[in-house]
């Protein structure tokens, strides 16, 4: 049976392009071997991932009444993601980035906040929560109208029901960060940032010490991505690495989003938390092979496919 999952947080439409070696001046211009538009961000990226790898997702975000908006519903509902519990904001454009891909698969960014900014506890279908096998959390701290307390209702509601609750953030981008996310934590079973949101949260020096400190606010499990490097977990069993895979890189968005899904989806079917990250690590690499964060696994056969044998 599939699993139903909420995802809760950004929803975000990408605009990608590669690759730019330099940004054209004046009136110049460049040619580029590849344009698309995605659906992306820490809930919207993570929800199409999900419904690839096999699950029934509830999509909660806000959005502009806008031709952005009406993209973005349509691609969720193309991946079988009903569009019903994102809300419509007038006045207030959809979110959306301009991604200007590097040769390495590096990526700068011009981002609007839109919608995003004013997603809050009144958007939330809290009836639906109560169905669902799991909620992720997607932009934990960068939802500025959904505060900490708030957010932590959320998380808290789905995991009284029984669902697994997982976290994840979108960048550090104000000083009491960590003020913000920390009364969600004691109601997270996985804490998903990566390495270096981890640090800038923690202020500790290195991942090991920031996810013991993560940890030390609550959350059950902490598993840092690293990129290459794979994953560091931390939860009762103590500390340790799960490598990553090596795959060719186009473009390095969405990959955590990507993670997180598989993580996800492993759990609800009882795989071990080390097992379900390194099929995180897999789905992360199958994701550098294209342009945009809907690059990586098409099918849950196709993710076990990679993770076993290790070639994209």
């Amino acid at each position: 049976m599939s699993p139903r999952v909420a995802c809760v947080g950004v929803y975000i439409v990408d605009v990608l392009g590669r690759p730019v070696d330099e940004l054209p001046r004046g009136q110049s211009s460049r040619l580029l071997d590849e344009i698309r538009i995605t659906v992306a961000g820490t809930a919207g990226g993570t929800a199409v991932d999900l419904a690839r790898l096999g699950a029934d997702v509830l999509a909660i975000g806000a959005i502009g009444d806008d031709n952005l908006g009406n993209f973005l519903t349509s691609v969720l509902e193309q991946e079988g993601i009903p569009a019903t519990h994102l809300t419509r904001k007038p006045d207030v454009q959809t979110s959306a980035t301009i991604l200007p891909i590097h040769p390495d698969g590096s990526r700068p960014a011009w981002h609007v906040m839109g919608a995003n900014a004013t997603l809050n506890a009144d958007d939330v279908p809290w009836d639906a929560l109560g169905s669902c096998d799991a909620l992720h959390l997607g932009g934990t701290g960068a939802l500025p109208s959904l505060d900490g307390e708030s957010a932590a209702r959320v998380v808290k509601r789905a995991r009284e029901a029984g669902a697994l609750t997982t976290a994840d953030c979108l960048g550090v981008k104000r000083e009491d960060a960590l003020e913000v996310i920390k009364p969600c934590l004691p109601y997270t079973d996985i804490f998903m940032p990566n390495e270096d949101e981890a640090i800038a949260l923690t202020k500790e020096p290195d991942a090991a010490s920031a996810a013991r400190v993560l940890r030390g606010l609550g959350a059950t499990c902490v598993i840092l991505k690293r990129g290459e490097r794979g994953c560091l977990i931390s939860d009762d069993d103590g500390e340790r690495e799960i490598p990553g895979f090596e795959a060719p890189v186009v473009d390095t968005t969405g990959c955590g989003d990507a993670f997180c899904a598989a993580v996800i989806v492993a759990k609800c079917d009882g795989a071990s938390i080390d097992e379900a990250a390194r099929l995180g690590n897999a789905a992360g690499a199958l994701n550098l092979r294209g342009l945009g964060s809907d690059a990586g696994a098409r099918s849950l056969d196709e993710l076990h496919e990679f993770a076993g044998s290790g070639v994209a």
